[in-house]
């Protein structure tokens, strides 16, 4: 199908307010690098339409005031946005101000998984879809952030789920619920997510850490997502730093995840338990009806000696790997986001410690490292913005 300019500019206009509401025309034509006169037509089709209205006037600088621009929440548009990680699947629904309007769920889901898994997932997206009331036309589509190797052009997971081809998830899931399907590798979207909405935003050149199940990186490089030659690009996890013979997930041996994922985390902390440490963790453990990562985090967030410690020494052998990557790219900034996040200020001590003393002083004064404010509600925001990034709001 032939996309025509005209249809390219109109989603651009929409994709920009809805990362950047309100705006004037004259930032509308800016943002797009279109001509004002072009600009001012697209929105003026788009107020007839009933997706954007007049806000006001801005702020005076001096001259006339210009109006300002928003999207209209009354056009009842939805994105359905789901974030995965190896077990734990969450989907919620969004509308176009960033608004929850259909809470988190969440299905408990083994990755890597095969068919019956992705039948599994597509009746769980189905049924809330259904119990969440809202007419499918008003849903602008599904976006999905699952680890690994995802082929983000072409709905492609080469590394957990398929389906009975081997290939094509996106496709498969999108011909089931008849609704578009667009997914991406999740630290790719978490870094989007804090270039759009969070501790990224007006910056250049920024390096996100995805603290998770497993441990990812995004890159942002000239206020753009790199995704290198092949899509690939921020496979940060497998950087040979362990001095441990476990086996990684990838097949190879030293890769940093099997030291620093929440997994692993986990494990130890339930090793420790085993073998007599005193931790608030041995009761928090027993509840069965929550995920052991989060209540890992949780311990941590109160300051559990045991968690801390764990934590801590996970988190600094990520300071160890960022700082190698530091002198690649010297950043303006790292943030540290994703689910383990939330661990907040425990997370940062042993990071800045691990760059302070691997990093050169000249190159390690120019980053500063921040925690992100969106911590787990990146990875669900992310998702819901993949859905605006590839959408022609048709």
């Amino acid at each position: 199908m032939t996309i025509e300019k005209g249809q390219l500019l109109r989603a651009g206009v929409l994709k920009q307010l809805y990362f950047k509401n309100p705006l004037s025309l004259t930032e509308i034509s800016k943002l797009t690098f279109k001509s004002l006169p072009l600009v001012t037509k697209v929105v003026n089709s788009l107020i007839a339409e009933g997706y954007v209205i007049e806000q006001g006037l801005a702020a005076s600088t001096g001259g006339r005031r210009a109006s300002l621009y928003l999207l209209n929440l009354d056009m009842q548009k939805y994105l359905i946005s789901v974030a995965m990680d190896q077990f734990t699947t969450r989907m919620a629904i969004y509308d176009l101000a960033q608004n929850i309007i259909y809470p988190a769920q969440t299905l408990e889901l083994t990755l890597p998984g095969d068919a019956e898994d992705v039948n599994e997932l597509i009746s769980f997206i189905g049924h809330h879809i259904n119990a969440s009331g809202i007419d499918p036309k008003k849903l602008l589509g599904i976006g999905i952030g699952v680890p690994g190797f995802i082929d983000f052009k072409h709905g492609i997971d080469h590394s957990h789920l398929k389906t009975n081809d081997g290939k094509h998830l996106g496709h498969f899931i999108s011909k089931k619920l008849g609704l578009p399907v667009f997914m991406d590798n999740d630290s790719s979207l978490i870094a989007l997510a804090e270039l759009n909405f969070g501790a990224a935003q007006g910056k250049r050149d920024v390096m996100v850490a995805n603290i998770g199940w497993g441990t990812g990186l995004g890159m942002i490089v000239n206020g753009q997502l790199y995704r290198g030659s092949g899509g690939y690009a921020g496979e940060f996890s497998h950087i040979p730093l362990s001095k441990t013979k476990n086996l990684c997930s990838c097949g190879k041996r030293g890769c940093l995840e099997v030291e620093t994922s929440l997994l692993v985390m986990t494990q130890r902390a339930k090793e420790e338990i085993k073998n007599g440490a005193a931790t608030s963790m041995t009761e928090l453990f027993k509840d069965e009806n929550r995920n052991v990562g989060e209540l890992f985090l949780e311990a941590a967030q109160n300051r559990d000696p045991l968690a801390v410690s764990i934590l801590s020494d996970a988190a600094f052998l990520i300071g160890k790997g960022l700082a190698t990557l530091i002198h690649i790219m010297n950043p303006e900034c790292i943030v540290l986001s994703g689910r383990g996040a939330i661990a907040g200020k425990v997370l940062l001590p042993p990071v800045q410690q691990a760059v302070n003393e691997f990093c050169i002083p000249r190159i390690a004064d120019q980053t500063i490292i921040v925690l992100s404010e969106l911590a787990a509600d990146a990875e669900l925001l992310a998702a819901a913005s993949l859905v605006i990034e590839n959408s022609l709001f048709d």
